[in-house]
């Protein structure tokens, strides 16, 4: 194996991994404002359905933060398929 080969079997960091992180901490902070003042203005008796969903919507999120692939990923997968199909005489 030669050393160009080796580096291009060597998977990439995704290319703009600052950014989806920004976006996603820049929005997350945006929508925790917004939720904050609704639980605010809700009444009392809401308040356990409302901590309830909001547990779900934490684990939800962090299911998907953490085993969601990534763009990269997901273009490598699609690539992939399209190649087999193609391969495969459109079966």
């Amino acid at each position: 194996m030669t050393d160009a080969e080796a580096r291009a079997s060597i998977p990439l960091a995704e290319g703009r991994w600052l950014w989806r992180r920004l976006y996603v901490f820049v929005v997350s902070l945006a929508l925790w404002r917004m939720l904050a003042s609704v639980i605010d203005r809700a009444p009392a008796e809401a308040m356990a359905r409302i901590a309830s969903g909001l547990m779900g919507l934490l684990a939800l999120t962090l299911v998907l933060y953490l085993v969601a692939p990534t763009a990269q990923q997901l273009i490598a997968l699609l690539a992939s398929l399209r190649f087999r199909v193609a391969a495969g005489g459109g079966r």
